[in-house]
């Protein structure tokens, strides 16, 4: 070993009084060789309750195995996952961004407590990723995070498949468009094994801005579930996390301002999910970058949105995959100016480095278009300010030809209560239903709405009916739809003061939401509204009490950095 690489658990292996230290490790299978070399967690969300992680128990032993072979001491330890797709629609979404949270204190927690000097973290579904993320910024040691990777697409009569279609497909059956017959085919169909969510949705986009931060192997966010190529990366993610030890590179060292703009650019271009900006937010916080909304702004302004990825569009990741990758679309957003190169990655050299020895584009692919033929020369999430959202909202407006929607507000103040009206076809076109507290603290725990606005679509009033929430959608969510609107309704935002009727105006081109009422009308409305009690039991009650606004990411650690 050319140098001493234990940081942390270097006290093992020093003098008698660590003698009960070692013996536990002893017990596990450390050696006295063992005790000379770099202790490496490998943080494994595998579960059986999605199918995003029931085969990353495979991918965190493959993990392990490139750590020993590297020169490391590697420890696999477990933590939680919620499935968005399986929660969506019910009671349990209100758990899905929590867990977020619970998932990076408990990695943090194990790589504390038992004194680890690196970590490779493998995460699948939507919140285990950030949670991943936050985990290595609060952990300080050397770290590769690795995707599980994306699900194949299911088929049913030549037409591809994901989660998104049967969501879609409860509202054709309402709107008489499909039979029962027909639905359960494509349940049935439609989630063929393991990975997850295959369009680019909050999982993909996750990955692909994890790869582009630097933070993950080259290539490894596109690489399928149950590849071959999958096994390699969370190998190769061993061996990367002992080259990090060796060199001195810390997450610090990689997650720089610059590399979160090269996150965001490769968000943009892709078409990503609205809950990029949530924890992209959050993940900046941990690691004490100063990012926000603005920035968001900024640099959606200046980069056009080339790839025709679902929800907006007709491809999958896997389809990407074939033809190149993520990193073939970072070489070439690379190579027109909109990246950082000079940032530093896990492969201990930087983005520039990287994208030397990343393929290009297939020749006469169809699905990320030339500059000179993109979807828009802007990017699809776009940050909302107005007296409605004073501190900001988010719109994806990818595959929306509707630039600007003024209606009626029709105001619920439960999914289930919109959802109900919208099957009894009590929403009619030109309509805006805003569904309230459920933001953050209101839910709690912000939850996505990717039941109703797949429903709106089936029934063929994707466009004609602007959906708002201080909630969130789901990545697979498209349509005229407005989340994280803050501040939120629990305390006290604007969105608590509407009412029936009140005439909502969204616009995209202007980067507005507002309502029609004067400031005096608010300010009377507000000295008569009394906020609900705050959930006060559990989880849920803890994360209410401590969770900060969406507009800095839903952060439960907001103490005044």
């Amino acid at each position: 070993m050319k140098k001493d690489l234990r940081i942390n658990s270097k006290v093992f292996s020093e003098g008698t009084m660590r003698a009960p230290n070692r013996a536990m490790l002893r017990a596990v299978g450390v050696t006295d060789e063992d005790f000379k070399k770099p202790m490496i967690g490998i943080a494994s969300t595998w579960s059986e309750v999605t199918p995003c992680n029931i085969h990353i128990d495979k991918l965190a032993i493959a993990a392990k195995e490139g750590a020993r072979e590297a020169g490391g001491v590697p420890f696999i330890f477990n933590t939680i996952t919620v499935s968005d797709g399986i929660s969506m629609g019910t009671e349990g979404m209100r758990y899905s961004l929590p867990s977020r949270d619970v998932i990076a204190d408990s990695i943090e927690t194990v790589v504390g407590g038992e004194s680890l000097d690196g970590l490779v973290t493998i995460g699948g579904c939507d919140k285990n990723m950030p949670g991943c993320m936050i985990a290595i910024a609060n952990s300080e040691v050397p770290s590769v995070f690795v995707y599980g990777g994306t699900i194949s697409p299911g088929n049913h009569e030549g037409q591809k498949l994901d989660i998104v279609s049967v969501f879609e497909g409860v509202g054709q059956l309402n709107n008489g468009t499909i039979d029962e017959e027909t639905l359960r085919a494509i349940e049935c169909k439609a989630c063929p094994g393991a990975g997850s969510c295959g369009g680019m949705y909050t999982a993909n986009t996750m990955s692909s801005a994890i790869e582009a931060m630097g933070m993950s192997l080259p290539s490894s966010s596109s690489n399928p579930a149950t590849s071959s190529a999958k096994l390699e990366d969370c190998k190769a993610a061993g061996h990367a996390v002992y080259n990090l030890l060796e060199k001195d590179i810390y997450p610090k060292d990689i997650m720089t301002k610059e590399a979160f703009e090269n996150a965001i650019t490769v968000v943009m271009a892709l078409g990503g999910s609205t809950n990029a900006v949530l924890h992209l937010l959050a993940i900046a916080h941990a690691i004490e970058v100063d990012l926000t909304m603005e920035d968001f702004n900024r640099i959606q302004k200046k980069t056009p949105h080339i790839a025709d990825l679902k929800p907006s569009g007709q491809y999958v990741m896997e389809d990407l995959y074939r033809i190149g990758g993520v990193s073939a679309v970072m070489k070439r957003l690379f190579e027109a100016g909109y990246l950082h190169g000079d940032c530093m990655t896990v492969t201990g050299k930087t983005i520039a480095e990287n994208l030397k020895d990343a393929p290009d584009l297939a020749e006469g692919q169809e699905i990320i278009m030339p500059f000179d033929k993109a979807f828009s020369k802007d990017g699809p999430l776009v940050v909302l300010k107005g007296n409605l959202a004073p501190s900001g909202a988010v719109a994806k407006v990818s595959g929306v030809s509707v630039t600007t929607h003024t209606g009626p507000a029709r105001v619920y103040n439960t999914e289930k209560e919109a959802t109900q009206a919208v099957m009894d076809n009590k929403i009619n076109d030109g309509d805006v239903l805003v569904i309230r507290y459920a933001g953050p603290k209101g839910g709690p725990g912000m939850p996505e709405m990717l039941s109703i606005s797949g429903i709106l679509i089936g029934k063929g009033l994707g466009e004609k009916v602007a959906l708002l929430t201080d909630g969130r959608f789901s990545g697979g969510t498209h349509g005229l739809v407005v989340g994280h609107i803050a501040p939120e309704a629990q305390v006290g935002g604007p969105i608590a003061l509407l009412k029936e009727g009140d005439m909502v105006t969204v616009s995209s081109a202007k980067q507005e939401i507002s309502v029609d009422v004067s400031e005096e009308e608010l300010e009377n409305r507000r000295k008569e509204w009394v906020a609900p009690p705050l959930h006060k039991r559990g989880v849920l009650g803890k994360y209410a009490h401590n969770v900060s606004c969406s507009s800095i990411g839903a952060v439960t650690d907001n103490f005044n950095r």
